[in-house]
C-alpha cells in the first residue's frame, strides 16, 4: 500500500504542468484522491514523515516523499470553508482540513483502545494528517499541523504548537507555550523529534530537526535549533549539530537555559554573554519528582 502511494504521488509531482499551463482535469482528480489517501494515512499512523531508524542521522530516518505528498496538496486548486457560527469560522486548501476527534477513524480506534483522546474545549486545533496515539491528552488553545505525529498518553499543554511532520513520542509532557517548529520544505528536512518519556518546560523552543532523547528533561526557556550549540557538564564536551547530522540531547540529560562569555575583548570588558543551553547533570528520582504529572491529569 505504501509503495502505491508513493507511485502515484511522485507520478503525480512529474506530471504537474509548469509555467502556469493548464491543470488537466485529470490529473487534478488522481492527484487529490492520492492526497485523500495520504492524509488518511498519516492520520492511521500507517504513514509517517519521519521514523525510528538505528542507521539514520540521530536515530531517525526521514520519509521525504510524505513530506513531497503534502506539498502536493497545496497545489490542488480551491479552498475550503468551515463554519460554526459567526464566531467560528475558517478557510483552509480544499485537500486539507480538520481532523475529527470525535469521530474520525483514529478517535474511533483510541476509544476501543480504551484511552480515547482528551481535547478540553477552548480553542484547540488538529489539522487533517495528524496522528494521534490512544490516551493523547491536549489542553487549550493548542495546534497540531499537518503529518505530526503525537505517541501514546502525551500531554499537549495550553499554547503548544505542533509543527507540520514533527515527531512526538509516549507519555511526552509538551509544558504550556511549547513550540515544536514544523518543517514541509525542503522535503529531505529533517522534522523535530521529541522521544518517548521527555518533558519540555513552558516556553521552549525546539527548531530545524533537533532530537530530544528518551527521558530528557528541558527546563522552562530552554531554546534548541538544529545547529545549536549545548555545553554538557556531565561529559564536559560541547554539543553541536551540523547541517548532515542534527543536534542530539542524549537520554535522561536535564537541560537549562545558560550562558558563555562572548568572544571578544570589549565583549570581555563589558561583561558581555551570550546564552547557551546547558546539560547540568542526567534525570535522577529527584527530577522525575519535579516534572511527575498527576496520571489523573491525562
Amino acid at each position: 500500500m505504501t509503495d502505491a502511494l508513493r507511485e502515484r504521488i511522485e507520478s503525480a509531482l512529474a506530471a504537474w504542468p509548469s509555467g502556469g499551463a493548464p491543470l488537466p482535469d485529470t490529473l487534478r482528480d488522481e492527484a487529490s484522491a492520492a492526497i485523500a489517501e495520504l492524509v488518511a494515512a498519516l492520520e492511521a499512523g500507517r504513514v509517517r514523515a519521519a521514523e525510528p531508524d538505528a542507521e539514520g542521522p540521530g536515530g531517525w530516518r526521514v520519509n521525504a516523499w510524505v513530506k513531497r505528498g503534502i506539498l502536493l496538496g497545496f497545489r490542488i486548486p480551491g479552498m475550503r470553508d468551515y463554519r460554526d457560527g459567526p464566531i467560528l469560522a475558517a478557510r483552509d486548501r480544499v485537500a486539507y482540513g480538520v481532523l475529527d476527534i470525535l469521530d474520525s477513524p483514529g478517535a474511533r480506534a483510541a476509544q476501543a483502545a480504551g484511552a480515547p483522546w482528551r481535547v478540553v474545549p477552548g480553542g484547540t486545533t488538529a489539522r487533517s494528517g495528524v496522528h494521534l496515539e490512544p490516551g493523547v491528552t491536549i489542553m487549550p488553545p493548542a495546534y497540531l499541523n499537518i503529518g505530526a505525529w503525537v505517541g501514546r498518553g502525551t500531554m499537549v499543554d495550553s499554547h503548544a504548537l505542533v509543527g507540520s511532520c514533527a515527531q512526538i513520542g509516549a507519555r511526552v509532557h509538551l509544558s504550556a507555550a511549547a513550540q515544536v517548529g514544523g518543517v514541509l520544505e525542503p522535503a529531505g528536512a529533517r522534522p523535530v523529534v521529541v522521544e518517548d518519556d521527555a518533558f519540555v518546560g513552558g516556553g521552549c523552543g525546539l527548531y530545524e530537526g533537533v532530537v530530544v532523547g528518551a527521558g530528557a528533561v528541558l527546563g522552562a526557556g530552554v531554546i534548541l535549533t538544529g545547529q545549536s550549540r549545548v555545553i554538557d557538564l556531565v561529559e564536559d564536551r560541547e554539543l553541536r549539530g551540523t547541517p548532515d547530522a542534527p543536534l542530539v540531547i542524549p537520554p535522561g540529560s536535564v537541560v537549562v537555559p545558560g550562558t558563555r562569555p562572548a568572544p571578544g575583548t570589549w565583549a570581555a570588558a563589558n561583561g558581555i554573554s551570550l546564552g547557551v543551553p546547558v546539560i547540568i547533570k542526567r534525570r535522577d528520582g529527584s527530577t522525575d519528582a519535579r516534572v511527575a504529572l498527576e496520571e489523573a491529569l491525562r
